[in-house]
């Protein structure tokens, strides 16, 4: 009984080797396109000097949630550079940043997949368990052979670790979308896709903002993890500072990412909670939309037997 011993892990091996000797070229292709877009985001952070990119988030901060958000951001980013961690913050929020956007075009188009479609749902939801029970660690050792050391495999293991809520909360959100409505638009004649577009995704949304919300913090408490593999931004101090016991360098770094977490956390959960210019034009609009429904629907109802009548008359 002792010599007992499911091979599980060599047969994971021998399929890893498989697809990197069969498909190597195509993950060549995504570690281009990866690469190249991190390079870009972050050269629009890194780039300008600090005090412009905090001005612009600030005044991201005041539109999103009004003067107190903006001052505290200001404070928050000027610690970050009063700490001498500024250029690992900027190389951590291309990384979040990166990540969560692929992540979140997954995510979505699969959570709408997964509302429409039982079958789908119930053949995502064990892969979703499954990618969010493993241990954050295990998704490196695969990203690493595949793309080697650097940026991509730390952007690749984020979006694997971050992509299931996003999943999640878009298939709650449109499910729960009120059933008489979406019938009133069916109804009227309305296309799967117009009813999918202008009734299911604007009355989804703040359960879709919290799921990308959730996607982004995901996402920023990965790239630490990352910075293992060479990933660079504020997980590598955080790796340096374990390795040396630093305690001040790991304080500081970690301060930093916990002022971007609140910095993106209250950013998104004010673009979901419509407490933006943003969120009140789409609130605005879905109910609008809805109250030219409903009031059509009363028309028509009023003037059916009006249209009985005369056509008994005639």
């Amino acid at each position: 009984m002792n010599d007992f011993r499911i091979p599980l892990g060599s047969w994971v091996e021998g399929i890893i080797d498989f697809i990197t000797d069969t498909f190597g070229f195509l993950f060549d292709f995504v570690a281009t396109v990866v690469s190249g877009a991190y390079d870009i985001v972050d050269a629009v952070f890194s780039t300008p000097p600090f005090w412009a990119v905090i001005i612009v988030l600030a005044v991201l901060g005041f539109a999103a949630r009004g003067w107190k958000f903006a001052l505290g951001t200001i404070i928050g980013l000027t610690v970050i550079v009063g700490v001498d961690q500024w250029d690992n913050a900027m190389d951590t929020l291309a990384l979040v940043l990166v990540a969560s956007i692929i992540a979140i075009l997954i995510a979505v188009p699969l959570g709408i997949a997964a509302a429409k479609n039982r079958t789908t749902s119930n053949f995502l939801r064990p892969i979703l368990d499954f990618t969010q029970t493993m241990p954050a660690f295990v998704y490196l050792i695969p990203a690493l052979i595949l793309f080697g050391i650097g940026v991509v495999p730390g952007v690749v293991a984020t979006i694997i670790f971050a992509v299931a809520p996003g999943v999640r909360l878009t298939e709650l959100g449109i499910r729960g979308v009120d059933t008489e409505v979406v019938e009133a638009g069916q109804a009227f004649g309305a296309s799967p896709w117009r009813i999918l577009r202008q009734i299911q995704l604007p009355l989804a949304m703040p359960s879709i903002m919290a799921g990308i919300n959730q996607v982004i913090m995901l996402s920023l408490s990965m790239v630490v993890i990352a910075g293992m593999v060479g990933a660079g931004g504020l997980g590598q101090p955080v790796v340096a500072s374990l390795n040396r016991i630093d305690v001040a360098l790991g304080f500081e770094a970690g301060l930093s990412v916990v002022i971007l977490a609140i910095f993106l956390d209250r950013l998104t959960a004010a673009l979901g909670g419509g407490e933006t210019p943003v969120g009140r034009l789409l609130g605005r609009r879905s109910r609008a939309r809805l109250e030219s429904g409903a009031a059509t629907s009363d028309i028509q109802t009023t003037d059916a037997p009006a249209r009985e009548l005369a056509d008994s008359r005639a």
